[in-house]
């Protein structure tokens, strides 16, 4: 019998600087064939926090010591500020690291393509944080639409969180959550388009500015896009900055022939049901059904993820 190879992993993280993301140093609990090696953390206070809740063996001010030393097979690059990504995600590779990294991947498209083409030439792995497709709760939706339960699907909504960063930056920072779960949902992309405004006229190279963190150059207060799913299916997602109370919240809608299914709020527990034929709900009998599944928090869609790299 081969015996099964373990994993040493470790993690980077950046107290006071997007700190350790959504927690994803904390992705590696549980896995029979993952040793958690080690934390990085410039921030002395920082790293012996992130040592308390890992148990990790040993800790470094500097990640770059850490992967020289340690002969790491995993690294998470956790800090959820962009600035320091690039750099971080490259040492890894060059040390030979699958990498799981917070989102947003990159600042730039010309810097993840930089990751991208690293880990090829390098033969390691890069996986983006979207843990929300992971959880039981969006799997147990996606099996829902599967079945059939609100017919033939054409059409799926997203909305982004729409506060103070509408537009551009909550493109950014959230909305991509919900195109990797409508990726999850209804395959690849066949191609899309967008239309992108600030005060109600179209951005131009003026408009560009640095989001409230730094995840890069971000532009507009309203972002409006359609995209063609190769399944077939219409996806459409809006994000306005500020916008009023009767907006749709964080979260997306799944359009069926015979009903709605939805994920709404900041929790994809939120699982909801209209099982009927038209638009929208009408009278007392016709309304939304939450739905009573399996649930889990987004540190189990983490180690879900983790798994699967």
């Amino acid at each position: 019998m081969v015996e099964e190879k373990i994993y040493r992993a470790g993690a980077i993280g950046r107290t006071g600087g997007g700190n350790y993301g959504h927690g994803i140093h904390m992705g590696y609990q549980g896995h029979e064939r993952i040793e958690f090696v080690s934390v990085a953390d410039p921030d002395e206070e920082g790293r012996q926090r992130a040592k308390a809740e890992t148990g990790a063996k040993r800790t470094y001010a500097d990640y770059k010591e850490m992967l020289e030393r340690e002969s790491l097979d995993l690294v998470s690059v956790c800090p959820r500020w962009v600035d320091c990504h690039l750099e971080m995600v490259l040492a890894c590779v060059e040390a030979g690291c699958h990498v799981y990294c917070e989102k947003p991947m990159a600042m730039r498209l010309d810097d993840a393509d930089r990751m991208v083409s690293a880990a090829d030439c390098g033969h390691v792995r890069i996986a983006v944080a979207h843990q929300g497709v992971y959880l039981p709760q969006t799997r147990e939706a996606k099996r829902l639409v599967e079945s059939g339960r609100i017919g033939t699907p054409h059409t799926v909504y997203a909305w982004g969180k729409q506060d103070h960063r509408g537009g551009g930056e909550d493109t950014m920072v959230l909305g991509t959550h919900l195109f990797n779960t409508m990726r999850f949902f209804f395959s690849e992309v066949a191609w899309m388009f967008a239309h992108v405004t600030v005060e109600g006229r179209e951005i131009g190279p003026g408009d560009v500015r640095d989001g409230n963190e730094p995840i890069g150059p971000v532009a507009g207060d309203c972002v409006e896009s359609y995209f063609s799913f190769q399944s077939g299916v219409s996806g459409f997602f809006r994000s306005r900055a500020n916008s009023h109370p009767g907006d749709r919240p964080y979260g997306m809608e799944i359009a069926g022939q015979e009903g709605r299914l939805a994920l709404w709020g900041g929790s994809p527990d939120q699982i909801f049901l209209y099982p009927y034929g038209g638009s929208a709900p009408s009278g007392p009998d016709r309304a939304w059904q939450r739905l009573n599944v399996e649930t889990a928090p987004y540190t189990e869609g983490n180690r879900r993820a983790i798994q699967d790299l």
